[in-house]
């Protein structure tokens, strides 16, 4: 495959300039990016090919100051003209496409709300709509009260299976709960999912199954035989963890089977696995999953019927590559016809499809790569025969744009969301490596400002990563966190992809197991000690951010030094134990960790920051979210006491009202760039606050 150049320990910087030279029919970059830029990005966030693979429809969203967020709409484009047609209306909020069978129509999941409705489907909730390939009204195939929750369609697009939620109350204290019902509890009512179909002929619904279950998931094989369901007890994440299972429900007669559970449970590396990603082969004898682990790396399981009972077995994968998934996100995978299984895997930074071929279980499987190169994919879909994809593909020099690709690999752009950035003076964006803990090679991405000159250090601020059990991708990529804008304003940015991190082997991701603020910080301080001896950094203006995983990092690295100057954590965590004892997310710390507080308290105390930032010199501003369940606020506020109360170091904490593990309001993120920009602005620079 084609690699890019990669940076090696003291070659000269020399070799990254050719990379943002003007190529043939672009336009002159003349824009210095600003905050402001931000909010002028489209998103594509979905996208499904037509059965004849000559029409795709894709979410495209954009921020409205107006609305203070991020507002989707749905889309086609034709794959012959590049002609586009808008589908959906902002009042709707249109996702989750399917295409009928005869390419004519497309069903969505939408929220339509009229000032005078008093019922479904214009009420605001979920329902599932129709609309034709030339746009119009949609219709509502479904008017459910209180709305549908997960859908999917048989294959013949004639009916549709969707589920809806209640909660009973029962058990021994369900006279209290529901005496005092407004109140929040622990645990109470019990989930109930029932599964309903409706034949779209007619017009008939019936009830299928019920389910005291939680269920995250949903698939229908192709003629509606089978359904798949990911479930647990409970709709919480520490349920997910280590308690989901995938059961299947025979539609004609509402049975519910559990398949076994061995693979991804009692022989698994860990016991807090979540299953997700569920994709059913043509025929409807095979169907893919994933186990993906905090920690550890996630795989594909293939169950294959001939018969009532299925084989089961781990897909292997191919050598050095990690699954584009993880217990957050689901892995993009699709069958090509019903032997051939196609999904995003990692290598390198580099985000492509595989596909392995005549999956069978307990066969190593050959496999090819569909996407060779320096591209990071988002998301994929195939048309009926399989011989096209259509995919949301950005690379080093361009921001994602929705493309097709064929089985050669050949590619045609179809969309160009985001015409304004050809203007714009991009960073120059590279693949650097380093020798990290113990001499192994660690890469990450380097961006320099585009004027950037050789020999000419340049103050470097490290941008880490979440997980940990992620990467950054080799890719332009605008955040809200430092990408695109710190270089526009004349900073050096590294990317580490330390210890942990997918897409470089299994051993390079389960090296961190038991050496978190250890072995990925030396990872991290080594790859800065690399780039000041290459004259890339100033050693005098450093600075380190990071949000969630990459928060907890810069805590930990300024607990460990006093070389940066400047820091800025979002969503950290700062003692293991709390984070264990109040996130939805336990296993994270289990599995790191190896165990509970009570039986590991010195490797919990080890992995903690907190007891060794009586050392933190750096001015630090916090950021994170009122509401945020996976890194609650409590880690942020206490190490914004010890440095405003105690120890006398500059410090902000900014806590943003209502919002979550991430910030999705627009105020919310333009408050966090700015802040960011002022403050290393002022410690790394040495800059006057603005007044």
């Amino acid at each position: 495959m084609k690699r890019q150049a990669v940076l090696q320990f003291g070659v000269a910087l020399s070799i990254l300039l050719p990379s943002v030279a003007l190529q043939a029919g672009e336009a002159a970059r003349t824009h210095a990016v600003t905050v402001d830029d931000y909010f002028t990005l489209a998103y594509l966030t979905e996208e499904a090919l037509a059965p004849a693979g000559d029409a795709a429809v894709y979410g495209l969203a954009r921020w409205q100051s107006a609305s203070n967020s991020r507002k989707g709409d749905l889309w086609l484009v034709k794959t012959a003209t590049g002609t586009v047609t808008k589908l959906t209306t902002e009042r709707m909020t249109g996702r989750s496409p399917h295409w009928s069978p005869n390419g004519r129509h497309i069903y969505f999941a939408g929220n339509y709300k009229r000032p005078d409705a008093n019922g479904p489907p214009y009420d605001g909730t979920t329902q599932i709509w129709l609309i034709g390939v030339e746009g119009g009204e949609p219709a509502a195939l479904t008017r459910v009260p209180g709305g549908i929750n997960l859908f999917d369609f048989t294959a013949d697009g004639n009916t549709v299976y969707y589920t809806t939620v209640k909660q009973e109350t029962d058990g021994e204290w369900a006279a209290l709960h529901k005496q005092f019902g407004g109140l929040q509890y622990g645990h109470g009512p019990t989930v109930l999912t029932q599964l309903s179909k409706l034949e779209l002929q007619t017009s008939r619904t019936t009830k299928v199954a019920e389910l005291k279950r939680a269920v995250a998931e949903l698939a229908v094989s192709s003629r509606g035989r089978r359904l798949a369901l990911v479930t647990a007890p409970e709709d919480k994440v520490v349920s997910y963890e280590g308690h989901s299972d995938i059961q299947i429900v025979e539609t004609a007669s509402g049975a519910v089977q559990t398949l076994p559970d061995e693979l991804w449970r009692a022989q698994a590396p860990s016991k807090y696995g979540r299953l997700n990603s569920l994709a059913w082969a043509a025929d409807g004898k095979s169907l893919a999953f994933v186990i993906a682990f905090d920690g550890y790396p996630s795989e594909i399981i293939v169950a294959q019927w001939n018969g009532d009972q299925p084989a089961i077995a781990r897909l292997a994968r191919p050598e050095g590559v990690s699954l584009h998934a993880g217990v957050d996100g689901p892995l993009q995978m699709k069958w090509r016809g019903s032997s051939d299984l196609c999904f995003l895997g990692e290598d390198k930074a580099r985000v492509r499809i595989y596909c392995a071929a005549g999956v069978k279980a307990g066969k190593v499987p050959e496999y090819h790569c569909l996407t060779p190169g320096d591209v990071a994919i988002d998301s994929f879909s195939l048309d009926a025969s399989g011989e096209h994809a259509a995919v949301i593909l950005g690379d080093p020099r361009h921001t994602p744009d929705l493309y097709l690709i064929d089985q050669q690999g050949k590619r045609r752009q179809l969309t160009h969301v985001n015409p304004q950035v050809e203007t714009w003076k991009i960073p120059q964006i590279s693949v650097v490596s380093w020798p990290g803990a113990n001499g192994s090679s660690v890469e990450g991405i380097l961006e320099l400002p585009a004027d950037a000159k050789p020999g000419q250090p340049l103050p470097l601020v490290v941008y880490v990563h979440g997980g940990p059990t992620s990467a950054w991708n080799y890719q332009l990529l605008f955040t809200y966190f430092g990408h695109v804008l710190l270089p526009a304003r004349g900073y050096a940015v590294l990317s580490p992809n330390y210890r942990g991190s997918t897409g470089y082997g299994d051993q390079f991701l389960t090296d961190l197991i038991g050496r978190e603020n250890d072995i990925e910080v030396e990872d991290i301080l080594k790859g800065v000690d690399a780039l000041i001896e290459r004259k890339i950094a100033d050693p005098e203006r450093l600075g380190v951010t990071g949000w969630s995983n990459g928060g907890y990092l810069t805590n930990c690295l300024i607990a460990k030094t006093n070389r940066f100057k400047a820091a800025s954590s979002g969503a950290g965590i700062a003692d293991i134990a709390l984070e264990w004892g109040t996130n939805d997310e336990p296993a994270y710390a289990m599995a790191f960790v190896k165990g509970f507080p009570w039986n590991q308290a010195e490797e919990y105390r080890r992995a903690s920051p907190v007891f060794t930032f009586d050392k933190v010199r750096t001015p630090t501003i916090f950021h994170v979210g009122a509401q945020d369940e996976r890194c609650p606020a409590g880690n942020s506020r206490m190490l914004y006491r010890a440095l405003r109360e105690y120890l006398k170091v500059p410090t902000q904490l900014i806590v943003y009202p209502d919002e979550p593990h991430g910030l999705g309001r627009y105020s919310d993120r333009k408050a966090k760039m700015t802040w960011d920009l002022a403050w290393f602005d002022r410690y790394i620079l040495g800059k006057e606050t603005a007044k």
